[in-house]
């Protein structure tokens, strides 16, 4: 069944999907967003590890393979706000070293953009959403910016012990700057501290999408049809130009929207992969892969984590489930001998029993009578400190077309991953260190929390460059090929420095949103 044509179709309902539906229904066009999943509200988040893997996906149609396969199931999203309904809310913003790696080190890829050119939109999007940190003490590392709109976020023993540790080694660390209210925001509260991040923030705390962006889109008359798979991106005849999206319905029934301009805004993996599956004979490799690098430089963080147990109360439960500090002083991306790549160092993440980063895994070692007193001492003892490590994007690291097919008959894809020497090379490097900084804050015990190399984050797929030779789309998510189809989120990133991308996501598409508004006429005209 077609529906009525509309002005933008949205596939994705997550932080950046979310963002430019918030643009273009402000700018009055007429926009739905198709999300695969469920349609959650605030009341949905409960804190609890359990009901919390509610909003995450159970299994996306990928196939895993490599020396490093990416694991995705607890950081992705599933369902209306995304992998943003449950984050770390973690709000660094990228360095002016990040965009230019292969000027300045003939290693990796460049941006078509630099620092410059998306730093107004870091001061707007924290002034939209609220952004609590200290923009100052950023300063010492990076250009000079608006204050933010919230001080720093409360702090407790569990981050301080780090800074202590941090300092006496020569690290500086500052207030973390996070997507959360340390003050009423907007109408919505202030953090309780309570450490429940990571399951959703029930009481619109935490800046995810339903209470910002899909908020604002909503109010401007924006369309959310949840439960909505998209399997194809459809051009008219002469591939020059997309008509829609195809997709089944809540009701698991096929239907067509048809739209001026198309916006691919779901996870990095998923939206090459359905550009792949919406080859026609005009695009025989996928929708705008004349260079053949759709599904191309998909790269992933790893981190090194250590751990220091004290006899004395640290306040572990309390604080936020990202970090309390943060510093990019090991940012220089060779600031580690035989290694290449940026660091970034945070500290004070409130702890919870189990799951993603619980203190029962700290010590896989032990079992039994070992493990129930190691669990009594740490339940109030132990704190975490991050390094977060940067991989160079490699051209074998790629989605491909699998041989089966999902429920709804569309081809499954693979990601296939491996982490270099570099890459290797500096988590060992960041372990290393960590171990210096946790003997530096006194602690009775501390150890690496050294288990396989992990894959955090995902980018690439749809690089942005300055052509279609040589990447996807430009630096705004506009395809090169096909003028009105889009792309957002990190999918767009040719490389990922070390920090969290969130903050950068939204940059980037705010800047690509305003920037397609600017120029309806002759792209959705």
């Amino acid at each position: 069944m077609a529906n009525e044509k509309i002005d933008a179709v949205i596939v994705g309902a997550g932080a950046s999907g979310t963002l430019y539906a918030s643009v273009l229904a402000k700018a009055g066009k007429k926009v739905v967003l198709l999300e695969s999943g469920p349609d959650w509200q605030l009341s949905d988040l409960i804190s609890s590890d359990f009901w919390g893997r509610r909003v995450k996906p159970a299994g996306i149609p990928f196939l895993l393979e490599g020396k490093n396969p990416y694991g995705y199931a607890y950081q992705a999203g599933w369902g209306v706000g995304g992998a943003a309904l449950h984050y770390f809310a973690n709000f660094p913003r990228y360095m002016p070293n990040d965009f230019k790696v292969k000027s300045e080190h003939n290693r990796g890829l460049d941006w078509p953009i630099s620092y410059a050119d998306i730093a107004s939109y870091y001061d707007k999007v924290a002034a939209e959403i609220g952004v609590s940190g200290d923009a100052k003490a950023e300063e010492i590392w990076r250009p000079k910016g608006q204050p933010y709109p919230m001080p720093p976020m409360k702090t407790f023993r569990n981050g301080d012990v780090w800074r202590k540790g941090c300092e006496a080694v020569g690290i500086r660390m500052v207030p973390a700057a996070v997507g959360m209210n340390s003050a009423e925001f907007k109408g919505r509260p202030a953090c309780i501290y309570d450490g429940w991040c990571h399951v959703g923030c029930p009481i619109g705390a935490l800046a995810n999408p339903q209470v910002t962006y899909l908020a604002d889109a909503k109010n401007a008359g924006a369309e959310v049809r949840a439960l909505s798979t998209v399997t194809r991106v459809l051009t008219n005849p002469a591939g020059t130009k997309v008509t829609g999206v195809e997709y089944y319905d809540a009701k698991r029934e096929k239907q067509v929207q048809e739209a001026s301009v198309v916006v691919l805004a779901a996870w990095s993996a998923q939206n090459p992969r359905l550009m792949m599956i919406s080859a026609t004979d005009k695009h025989p490799k996928g929708l705008a892969n004349s260079s053949g690098l759709l599904g191309k430089y998909m790269m992933a963080h790893y981190a090194s984590g250590s751990w220091a147990l004290f006899d004395d109360d640290v306040e572990n439960h309390m604080g936020t489930v990202g970090a309390q500090y943060m510093s990019y002083d090991r940012y220089d991306k060779i600031s580690k001998k035989d290694a290449f790549g940026s660091t970034f160092i945070v500290a004070g993440t409130a702890l919870k029993t189990s799951d993603l980063g619980g203190f029962a895994n700290a010590r896989l070692d032990l079992f039994g009578p070992k493990l129930t007193d190691f669990m009594k001492r740490a339940k109030r003892g132990i704190t975490r400190l991050t390094a977060f490590g940067e991989e160079m994007p490699n051209v074998e690291n790629r989605i491909e077309l699998a041989d089966g097919k999902d429920e709804f008959g569309m081809p499954l894809a693979k990601i296939i991953h491996s982490f270099d020497q570099d890459a290797v090379a500096l988590w060992n490097a960041n372990f290393e260190e960590g171990l210096t900084i946790a003997k530096a804050t006194g602690a009775k015990e501390f150890w690496s929390a050294r288990g396989n190399q992990p894959t955090i984050h995902l980018f690439g797929g749809t690089i942005m460059g300055t052509g279609a030779g040589d990447s996807i789309a430009d630096s705004y998510g506009q395809t090169h090929e096909i003028s009105n189809l889009w792309v957002a989120g990190p999918g767009l990133f040719p490389t990922e420095g070390a920090s969290n991308p969130t903050f950068t996501i939204f940059a980037v598409s705010q800047r690509g949103a305003e920037h397609l508004v600017s120029n309806w006429g002759t792209i959705g005209g």
